[in-house]
């Protein structure tokens, strides 16, 4: 159908006459009301923004020679964001000769992860930045 026919039908029933796909042979044009279109699509948009999460990256901060109430205490704050839904950084920081072991730093990490393996899943492995080893924790897929 010609264009000049399509936008008179389009004008005889009040309605728009919307190009849907300008790039096929012959283009496609639709036929409806473009201002009804435009406010159903900006609703959906945002009910999902409203719907969506937000994962945020929260970090609890570490030492190699942490003590066992410490670690505790830092276990228990990445198991409160990991419950949120948040995915943990556990930051080690070596300070002066410290970073000669950091097998010690290491274990430390892994022994984090290990502890709360039920909970979080490892999504980065230990690894080095500069004078800090850091591990990701995500949270397990929820039930």
């Amino acid at each position: 159908m010609s264009t000049r026919d399509a936008q008179q039908i389009a004008n005889d029933s009040n309605q728009d006459l919307v190009l849907v796909q300008a790039n096929a042979e012959p283009p496609v044009a639709k036929i409806m009301d473009w201002g009804k279109a435009k406010f159903e699509a900006q609703k959906k948009q945002k009910e999902q923004r409203k719907n969506q999460k937000i994962v945020q990256l929260k970090e609890v901060r570490m030492s190699p020679v942490i003590d066992s109430g410490d670690f505790e205490t830092r276990k228990k704050a990445a198991i409160k964001f990991l419950g949120q839904g948040n995915k943990v950084k556990l930051n080690l920081r070596f300070r002066g000769r410290m970073i000669t072991h950091q097998d010690i730093g290491r274990q430390v990490l892994d022994r984090m992860a290990a502890e709360l393996d039920d909970i979080a899943k490892v999504e980065q492995r230990a690894k080095m930045d500069g004078r800090q080893m850091f591990l990701v924790l995500a949270p397990k897929d929820a039930k």
